[in-house]
């Protein structure tokens, strides 16, 4: 018997992988992965060409994942989706069931990439930009206006890559891994430098941002700062930047494209300009030498005080407390440190429930280094893109197409005369 036939046991009739894959709505592929994660279990036939299946086991599993689409809410009605990347709890949030701010504070940006992507932990792991697609993202940003803003050379660098890589098509788990680690080096190398020509470092990729960033000298203790922020920026569950990745590869949208999705849903200023915000209000409290009349400015306005708050954290945004306790080491940083708190010390004396988040200590990060106040987002998107990566690569083992929400229709009801 091969693969392609069903097989006759004692317990009645098995199917194969093809067949059972068209049952479930899935590549054959999948029906493995559903295999590994205990959800099928599979026969070799005797002659060992192949794999069967208990059609009333996959049956069963196709009337579960058909439940699961039809019904896509969470407890409190809002969309939910299957991960297994990233849990949030009221005072954490773990990569994979470990600990996220441990993991990031003693491993680098790549390894912590690598352990989101494989759950695996690659000691010495380092992203290398492949000449062709880096050579035509540079041509694509160098021709973009001078104003243009970071965003929106990361998009154009995302697209040059992806035209340059023949093989962005092809979705596989390996084939998605390589563009992954070729796309993120290229984001940062295609970037202008501003710091000292050719200073590279060892290699790392905090070590190649920094000269994208600041014109100062480097020192090991803030691109220990640096590499902190982008490993606890990697992923953060299904922020909206994110969930627009999974819908672009629910539809099997190549890698590059999946990551342009979220870089368009970062541009809008709810989402992505947080960090810009909040840099503009620290270097104004440092200017006028305290914060409190930039936050009653702020309060007199009606606007939104920027780096507090987060409605997933009953208390201080945990990413911001493991960068504020790495900030404390830089010399550097003790005034801009200092108007942080003062910010979140003069606001919570009327709301006591406002807790420093993620994006204000970032803000400490890029006043105190010398980095202007779009670098916030650069450093964002940057560390995010391997987030991104890691759900499309989760997304493109689903149903494909399942990310299809109803309309509920609020219009006039049919037939209306024609216009």
């Amino acid at each position: 018997m091969n693969d392609r036939a069903g097989d006759q046991t004692g317990a009645g009739s098995r199917i194969s992988t093809r067949q059972a894959a068209e049952l479930l709505g899935v590549k054959p592929a999948t029906v493995y992965a559903y295999v590994s994660r205990g959800q099928l279990t599979s026969r070799r036939d005797p002659v060992g060409r192949g794999s069967s299946f208990d059609p009333a086991e996959v049956e069963s599993l196709a009337r579960r994942n058909r439940r699961e689409a039809a019904a896509p809410t969470g407890s409190a009605g809002e969309l939910a989706v299957r991960t297994s990347l990233t849990l949030i709890e009221p005072d954490r949030y773990y990569f994979r069931g470990v600990d996220a701010v441990e993991l990031a504070s003693r491993h680098p940006y790549e390894e912590v990439a690598e352990w989101l992507w494989t759950g695996t932990l690659p000691r010495g792991a380092r992203f290398t930009a492949p000449p062709e697609p880096l050579a035509a993202a540079r041509r694509a940003v160098a021709a973009l206006p001078e104003h243009s803003g970071p965003l929106d050379r990361l998009r154009v660098a995302t697209a040059a890559a992806a035209v340059a890589d023949p093989l962005r098509f092809d979705l596989s788990a390996e084939a998605v891994l390589g563009s992954a680690r070729c796309l993120i080096p290229v984001l940062v190398d295609a970037l202008p430098e501003v710091g000292q020509p050719g200073w590279r470092g060892d290699g790392r990729l905090a070590r190649r941002l920094w000269t994208r960033l600041t014109p100062r000298e480097p020192d090991p203790d803030a691109l220990a700062a640096l590499d902190l922020a982008l490993a606890l920026l990697i992923d953060h569950d299904l922020a909206a930047s994110t969930l627009a990745v999974r819908v672009a590869a629910s539809a099997h949208a190549h890698p590059y494209a999946a990551v342009s999705a979220g870089l368009g849903a970062l541009e809008g200023p709810l989402h992505g300009a947080a960090g810009r915000l909040a840099h503009r209000m620290l270097e104004e409290a440092l200017e006028r030498g305290g914060a409190a009349p930039v936050v009653a400015d702020h309060l007199r306005a009606g606007r939104r005080v920027p780096g507090l708050g987060h409605r997933l954290y009953a208390g201080e945004d945990p990413r911001a407390r493991a960068l504020f306790a790495r900030l404390e080491t830089l010399p550097q940083a003790a005034p801009a440190l200092a108007a942080a708190r003062e910010v979140v010390a003069t606001t919570a004396a009327r709301r006591p429930g406002l807790h420093a988040n993620v994006d204000l200590a970032l803000a400490v990060l890029t006043v105190s280094c010398g980095m202007p106040a779009e670098a916030g987002e650069t450093v964002f998107a940057v560390a995010r893109t391997a987030g991104w990566i890691a759900h499309a690569l989760e997304e493109y083992q689903e149903r494909p197409l399942r990310m299809r929400p109803v309309g509920q229709y609020r219009g006039p009801r049919p037939p209306q005369p024609m216009p």
